[in-house]
Parts: C-alpha cells; sequence; structure tokens
C-alpha cells in the first residue's frame, strides 16, 4: 500500500483544483484565506506536536463547505424575513447583497380573492356574463340549461348579479298614477296650468322635494304593488317575482366555480412559489465583513474535527514499541457536533435579532429608556 502523504505543515491553493465545487475560486481574498485557514485550524489541532492525518485540500473543502454554510443561514433568513414580499415576484435577478423594501404586493395578492366578492372591488379572476329568455307565465328556470353562454350544462357557478328589478323610481317621477300624494295638479290648475298634460310640472321646487317624492314612489310600490324578486336554490335554479308577464331577456352575471376556486392563477414558470426558487445564489466571499469571517473560521475548524475524528475512528489504535495507543476519535466527533451546533444556534439568534419587529422593540426600549433618563436631569427654575 502506498504510503499517503498527511498535512506537511503548509498548502498551496491553487484555482480550481483545490476546493471540490470551486464556489469562491476566482475570488482572491478567499485564496488568499484558505492556506491561511488550513495553517491556523491545523495548529489549533495540535500541529506540530501531534501529526495531522489530513491534507491540503481537506482544509480548504472544509473551509468551502463553512463559507457555504455561512450564506445558507443567511439568505435562508432573508428569504423567511421577506417572502411576504418576495412570493408572486419574478426569479430573474438575483437578489444577492441587495436591499429588499418591504411592500404590499402579498397583502395585495390576498385581498384580489375578496375584490370578487364586492361591487366594483378588482378580483384575480374574470366574472362571466350571460343571458336568459324569460317566457310569459313561466317563473321557474334552471339557469345552466337555458341561459345562452358557452359553459356546459354539468359546469358548477356561483350566481353574483341578476338584473331582475324593478324600473327606478326616477323613470316615473311625472308619472301621474305613481299615487305620491303630492296634490301638484290641483295647485297647477288654481294657477291656469290645467289645461297642459298632466305629467308637466311647471312650478319649481327645491331639490329635497324630487328626493322625497322618489321615496314615496319606491315606497308606494314596495307596499301596494308586487315587489320583484327572485330566489336562487344551488347556484343553478331560478325563480322570478313577480310572475313574468311578457317575453324578454334577462341580464345576469356569474363565475365558473373551478375558475373562482382554482389554486393557481398564474400558471408563469418564472415565478417565486417558495423558498425554494428565491434567486439567492453563493456569496461573494469578499464582501463578508470580519464578524462573519470569524464565524466562518470556527465552523471550518469543527468541519477540520469531524473529518479527523472520522479519518482516526477507522483506526481505532495504532501500534507503538512494546505497547498500543487509542485514537481520540470520539472526542473530536463529539467536540465537532458541539461546536457545529452552537455555532448554528449563534447565527440563528443573531440573525432573529436583526428582524423588523425585534428593531422596533428594541426602539422602543431605547426610547423609553431614554426618556427616562431625561426624567432625572434636574430642571432650572425660572423667576419670572
Amino acid at each position: 500500500m502506498a504510503k499517503i502523504p498527511i498535512w506537511p505543515g503548509s498548502g498551496s491553493f491553487t484555482s480550481g483544483s483545490s476546493t471540490p465545487f470551486g464556489f469562491y475560486d476566482s475570488d482572491t481574498i478567499f485564496s488568499e484565506d484558505a492556506p491561511k485557514i488550513a495553517d491556523w485550524c491545523a495548529q489549533r489541532l495540535g500541529y506540530p506536536l501531534v501529526d495531522i492525518e489530513l491534507q491540503a485540500a481537506n482544509f480548504f473543502a472544509c473551509f468551502e463547505e463553512a463559507v457555504n454554510e455561512y450564506g445558507a443561514q443567511l439568505y435562508n433568513f432573508q428569504i423567511i424575513n421577506n417572502f411576504h414580499t418576495l412570493e408572486g415576484t419574478t426569479t430573474g435577478s438575483n437578489f444577492n447583497n441587495k436591499l429588499i423594501s418591504p411592500n404590499l404586493g402579498g397583502t395585495i395578492n390576498i385581498s384580489d380573492q375578496y375584490g370578487n366578492e364586492t361591487i366594483g372591488g378588482g378580483g384575480n379572476y374574470k366574472s362571466e356574463k350571460g343571458t336568459l329568455s324569460v317566457t310569459s307565465n313561466v317563473q321557474n328556470y334552471d339557469l345552466l340549461s337555458s341561459i345562452s353562454s358557452s359553459i356546459s350544462g354539468s359546469e358548477s357557478v356561483y350566481i353574483k348579479k341578476m338584473f331582475h328589478y324593478q324600473p327606478s323610481a326616477i323613470n316615473r317621477y311625472f308619472d301621474p298614477y305613481a299615487g305620491t300624494g303630492t296634490g301638484i295638479q290641483s295647485l297647477m290648475q288654481s294657477f291656469g296650468f290645467g289645461n297642459y298634460s298632466p305629467g308637466v310640472n311647471f312650478m319649481l321646487m327645491p331639490m329635497f322635494f324630487d328626493a322625497l317624492k322618489i321615496q314615496a314612489i319606491e315606497l308606494n310600490d314596495t307596499i301596494r304593488k308586487s315587489g320583484y324578486h327572485f330566489e336562487i336554490s344551488d347556484n343553478r335554479y331560478l325563480k322570478l317575482f313577480p310572475i313574468p308577464a311578457r317575453d324578454y331577456t334577462l341580464h345576469f352575471e356569474y363565475q365558473i366555480k373551478s375558475v373562482a376556486n382554482a389554486p393557481v392563477k398564474n400558471s408563469s414558470v418564472n415565478l417565486i412559489t417558495d423558498i425554494s426558487n428565491v434567486p439567492y445564489t453563493n456569496p461573494t466571499y469578499s464582501f463578508i465583513n470580519e464578524p462573519g469571517r470569524q464565524w466562518i473560521r470556527r465552523y471550518a475548524l469543527a468541519l477540520t474535527k469531524e473529518m479527523l475524528g472520522s479519518v482516526r475512528g477507522k483506526y481505532q489504535s495504532m501500534p507503538i514499541p512494546g505497547d498500543t495507543t487509542t485514537l481520540d476519535f470520539s472526542r473530536l466527533l463529539s467536540e465537532a457536533k458541539d461546536e457545529k451546533d452552537k455555532l448554528i444556534t449563534e447565527i440563528k439568534e443573531l440573525l432573529e435579532s436583526t428582524t423588523r419587529v425585534k428593531q422596533l422593540e428594541r426602539q422602543e426600549q431605547e426610547s423609553e429608556l431614554t426618556q427616562k433618563t431625561f426624567y432625572k436631569v434636574p430642571q432650572p427654575i425660572f423667576i419670572a
């Protein structure tokens, strides 16, 4: 078996061949730091007092993975913190190092659904228009089989508006038989206007008079006449009131259930739909500040411990002259796990403290404490 060289005390970084993925090989700062990280990790593991059964490529792989993990934690936080704003936008641009400004896009997407239930409120799907041929003395109709539209007879619909109501009161404002009891006709006779049509009013009246007369016409129709009304059951079966006395065309608006309840309103494939397609890539190492790089170094050391523990675990004991010695693989694996967990928790807590809610809470506490401090400042006494 050939003798495999272990860590000799230093290593050189070659762009394009020293790391498994080469995500950061073109970054000059990463290339400069990689040999330093390898040397630092080896010394933290005991070199040169003890041999380190790793090669430069192992250290560089741990360094690359540590930067990846830092970026994953950072950008996952950004995605979660801004997902309400990002959802539904295009995936065409890279969000790395971009300032994400909160907006009402997500709220508007939700409110669009309520807009379909209000008149003139917008909505996120189309309302259809249909017509029904009403026949004299026929009161009951099956909308799905009788309407003049393109939907099939088996389609389920929501009836949103039925244009079946009595004529507007203003249309009969001059109707002498409206029964409003205004007494205008006899007053006009006294003024000498009796020879004119009773539907013509030559008297100038205040505006509230017109409003009161229209209300009187509507109330008269409600009390003395059959009111226009309809009943719909199962969003399909229509019953008209009063019974139609003539043939006419009835208009209505409806929404197709399969369209209204469709979970996908936009079938474009270049939209952000979940955290997996938010356009974040690997971080730019040279943009990471020193606190971030220190976290990366510590995580790289933990990964190195884990790798060294796995290597030494393959040979749990080594023969020495006159005896055998047990390698410390279990301690290395245990320490590596604890350190990785601690570092992940640390960065998550740090990122959590930067959420908008936490920042507002901090500002509120600072404001309250500042105000309390000002209360303790002696106030001057002014003598007039």
